[in-house]
């Protein structure tokens, strides 16, 4: 045999080429002997820390630090010595135990050719190799001499048993695709761990969490902390992540669990201090994150708490929480809110049918109110974690879940599901081959419906090209639920003049009951906003800033309605004279002029600004279209100004300080040709007159 020596941090080695295992023995490195003492050593140092990550694997508490550590030494040791069975397997362990499980293959695959009873564990782990690589039949063979040749009476047969019925699901589930194209993310992925993502309604912006090279000091094997990131969706890209704004990033872990629907709050979970995860809450002032505060100790207990969601209406949260101790996994608990003003929630309760002798959780509500999308090591999972969905059932409790498929879904671990409102897109995290490394973000693109050929449009398309159309008698079906009866209104809120943006206050008030549903801040550095509305009602919104006239909008949404999506940029006006505003939420019968009752929550507040502004003088005046004779329309158009008068005078408002001017059609604001054109110009408006 030829030797070639050469020193990196010790005298290596060439081993030979052929398959052999070269065990850690000295009369194998008789021509080496300085060599394999410092190997020897080494291996050692790894083989402590391996021992610590073994203990731990099957617990809830996570075994990567200490087979990172492992690995480190036993990187070395491989420059020595690869064909080394019992290090091979044990680099497979370290590796099969990481975010980057799929780099355990070659070193199961090597370990088993050169020693396949290297280990007790052997047949376990190339059942698992098998599962990654999608034989799975083959890994249910290794998987049944595994358990038939293994005889401790401990819990480790839950997990070989769970192994086996993840096969029989995959088999199942991959015969059945669903109608998805999953994309991997790349300018939202690195090298390094890049999970969580939060998405807002309208898919402009994302927030994930990365242990990517930041600003902090990493710890003694390189690796930085997570820290919570953002980006924004313009041109059919993605902007480059920022870390985001404020002492929300520490020295420590900082996890995004779920942004809130409007994107003013985040639920994330970190670690309290005394060695335990605990869910905080962090609130967007302007463009900067608050300090996250904690939740009080009803449900940050002694316990581990993470993967928090907001429910639809922000009256309770979900969350994963473990057992005292950790030994029994991660399962599904619900707080609901006691005093929403004080943060103050009550006691924990385990949500039924949604929680399995393995870990559950992270976790994603949807705004129908009653569907849950978590991710799941138990059910029938394809493998590590699975995506699942579940709907809640009228006597209490969730459904059966269900399992969201392939290729949602793969052996290894997919999870953090979080969809934009339309329900065509989602994002998730997986650690899938054919990534950058570690945790990577993922989008997900559903089809739709199975179309016929003669009716090929683009979803037919898309699916033609992402594979070949199959039989729709076996193409699968999932449960995504689009927001479909949703409106969803967006936009900014600016100066009329400077075009900067404004801190405004918007209500939302249903105009049949005169009810304020929602009222809300928009964001003091941007001006955004975002909220959802239900379908089967009629909206009022108002926008009020200090020193600025209020804006009205009106939505009309009748029941069943599609999906809409509303952008509007409000133009707040100075209150000065000359300054116009239209009441865009007071109504009149066609051809009459009496006020309807809708219109009394926005004359109210008409109201309420003359008395807040003692001094203000406004001309109101009615216009209409040009539709009927033009005598008529500006008869009907002072009728209407009349009654605003008549109903601000009862409100208190002293009538020397308003006129009432009827235009008829003779100052339209669009034109009358469309129908929209003419509705924008049947309106009443005010006109600051003095100050």
């Amino acid at each position: 045999m030829k030797i070639l020596l050469f020193t990196i941090a010790f005298t290596f080695i060439l081993i030979p080429s052929f398959a052999q295992d070269i065990e850690f023995k000295a009369s194998n490195f008789k021509e080496d002997k300085e060599g394999f003492k410092a190997a020897k050593e080494t291996f050692e140092l790894g083989l402590e820390q391996w021992e610590l990550g073994n203990e731990k694997a099957f617990m809830v508490k996570s075994p990567e630090l200490f087979f990172v550590k492992a690995l480190k030494h036993f990187e070395t040791v491989y420059k020595f010595n690869p064909n080394s069975a019992e290090l091979n397997f044990k680099m497979g362990v370290c590796h099969a135990y990481s975010t980057s499980r799929v780099k355990c293959i070659p070193y199961f695959k090597k370990a088993y050719e050169l020693n396949p009873l290297v280990d007790p564990f052997m047949n376990y782990y190339m059942g698992l190799v098998n599962q990654f690589e999608g034989n799975f039949r083959e890994a249910v063979t290794f998987y049944d001499k595994f358990e038939a040749e293994y005889k401790k009476a401990d819990d480790f047969a839950k997990f070989v048993k769970q192994r086996k019925v993840e096969c029989k699901s995959a088999i199942a589930l991959i015969d059945q695709p669903i109608r998805a194209w999953i994309d991997h993310v790349p300018s939202l992925s690195t090298e390094f761990d890049d999970f969580a993502p939060s998405i807002s309604m309208d898919g402009s912006e994302i927030i994930f969490t990365s242990n990517r090279p930041n600003s902090h000091t990493p710890n003694e094997e390189g690796i930085y902390d997570n820290d919570i990131y953002s980006a924004t969706y313009n041109d059919n890209k993605w902007s480059k992540p920022q870390a985001l704004k404020g002492k929300i990033n520490t020295e420590g872990d900082d996890v995004s669990n779920n942004l809130f629907f409007d994107g003013t709050k985040m639920l994330m979970s970190k670690d309290n201090g005394a060695g335990n995860t605990d869910i905080y809450e962090s609130f967007l002032k302007g463009d900067t994150w608050t300090d996250p505060v904690g939740f009080s100790r009803d449900i940050n207990f002694k316990s581990n708490e993470r993967y928090a969601a907001y429910d639809y209406n922000d009256r309770a949260i979900y969350f994963a929480k473990d057992k005292e101790g950790g030994v029994n996994g991660y399962d599904i608990f619900m707080s609901g809110v006691k005093v929403k003003r004080e943060r103050s929630y009550g006691l924990p309760r385990m949500e039924q049918g949604v929680s399995s002798n393995f870990n559950d959780g992270p976790i994603y509500m949807h705004p129908d109110g009653k569907t849950m999308y978590f991710a799941s090591e138990g059910f029938n999972s394809m493998g590590g974690y699975d995506i699942f969905y579940s709907e809640k059932l009228n006597g209490g409790g969730w459904g059966k879940p269900v399992n969201m498929g392939a290729p949602i879904n793969t052996p290894y671990d997919d999870f953090f599901f979080a969809a934009t409102v339309n329900g065509k897109f989602a994002f998730i995290t997986s650690n899938r081959d054919g990534g950058k490394g570690g945790y990577d973000i993922y989008k997900v693109t559903f089809w739709g419906d199975e179309k016929a050929p003669s009716l090929a449009t683009e979803d037919y398309l898309l699916a033609s090209i992402a594979q070949p159309i199959q039989d729709p008698e076996i193409v699968g079906e999932v449960k995504v639920t689009s927001m479909a009866s949703l409106t969803v209104f967006k936009g900014i809120t600016i100066d009329a003049i400077t075009k900067k943006a404004v801190e405004a206050v918007i209500d939302i008030t249903d105009n049949g009951t005169g009810k304020v549903v929602e009222s809300f801040t928009t964001n003091s550095a941007t001006g955004k906003f975002l909220l959802s509305l239900n379908a089967g009602a009629n909206y009022g919104i108002t926008v009020k800033a200090d020193g600025y006239l209020f804006h009205s909008e009106n939505f009309d949404i009748a029941s069943g309605s599609a999906y809409n999506l509303v952008n509007k940029t409000i133009e707040l006006k100075n209150i000065k004279i000359g300054s116009k505003i239209a009441l865009r939420n007071v109504f009149f019968d066609s051809g009459k002029s009496e006020i309807r009752s809708e219109s009394n929550t926005e004359l109210d507040r008409l109201a309420q600004l003359l008395k807040d502004v003692p001094g203000l003088k406004i001309e109101l005046s009615g216009h209409t279209d040009n539709t009927g004779s033009a005598p008529n329309n500006l008869k009907l158009s002072q009728s209407r100004a009349d009654a605003v008068v008549t109903y601000l005078t009862a409100k208190g408002i002293a009538a020397n300080r308003m006129k009432a001017v009827g235009y008829g059609s003779n100052k339209p604001v669009a034109e009358n040709s469309t129908v929209q054109g003419r509705q924008d110009n049947r309106r009443t408006e005010f006109e600051i007159t003095g100050n």
